[in-house]
């Protein structure tokens, strides 16, 4: 019985892996609410992965890689297909469509340098790509569904989805400091404040978006550039 529950982080973690690769076919076929959906559905996934381990205290190095290639195809191969099939719906077939596959061999790097790096045990260096891969599924999502929107209007755009695919990857291998939302008693009080913000500024951001009747991935968008651009500004004022 104690094997089985030990394997209870490794089986979400698996259902994590199967959202991203059914996402995968989704996005391929053109359904990106399916594929967005099925992305945040994986990011469920990978947060409860984590609870579990800790609460069944059931770590193990498989498990740490497993997570590590589920967390490559759900947030790193799953976002760049989306936003190549938003490129390609635009543009058939032009070579420039291919760019965002870039984010997928950025998304393995970082894995694989937060695998090793001992300094990311509590916060991270660089983005996280469950924060990258949201961001461009939200994109996504917007870009076909809202047409009307600002969003939809610059997916248009040859060069628009090809520029933030370079800085979203540059991000992840970035030197840039990034909180996590893991609250800890011993946490400076400035971290904790700068995690208290965040979450008021997500429950602000999706209460407003509903309020206004425009769908939750708008606010999942806001949030997640808020959260760069918090970090980026916390990391210029330290400097």
């Amino acid at each position: 019985m104690n094997r089985i529950i030990k394997q209870i982080p490794n089986t979400i973690t698996s259902m994590n892996l199967l959202c991203g690769a059914l996402g995968v076919i989704a996005a391929f076929k053109g359904w990106m609410d399916t594929a967005f959906y099925l992305m945040l559905a994986g990011a469920v996934c990978d947060f409860c992965d984590g609870l579990a381990a800790r609460a069944l205290k059931a770590y193990s190095p498989m498990g740490k890689e497993l997570d590590s290639l589920a967390d490559l195809i759900t947030f790193g191969f799953l976002p760049s297909i989306m936003l190549y099939r938003c490129m390609d719906f635009y543009h058939p077939r032009e070579w420039f469509c291919y760019i965002p596959l870039i984010i997928v061999v950025f998304s393995a790097l970082r894995l694989a340098k937060f695998n090793v790096d001992e300094r990311q045990s509590e916060n991270f260096i660089g983005l996280a790509t469950p924060a990258c891969a949201l961001i461009c599924g939200s994109f996504a999502y917007i870009s076909q569904f809202d047409i009307n929107n600002i969003v939809g209007v610059f997916t248009e755009s040859k060069w628009l989805i090809p520029a933030c695919s370079g800085v979203l990857s540059l991000l992840l291998v970035s030197e840039i400091p990034m909180f996590s939302m893991k609250f800890k008693k011993d946490a400076p009080s400035s971290l904790k404040w700068t995690r208290y913000t965040f979450i008021a500024v997500a429950i602000v951001s999706l209460a407003v978006t509903l309020i206004i009747g425009q769908h939750f991935s708008h606010a999942i968008l806001f949030i997640f550039i808020t959260y760069i651009l918090m970090n980026i500004v916390d990391a210029c004022f330290k400097r």
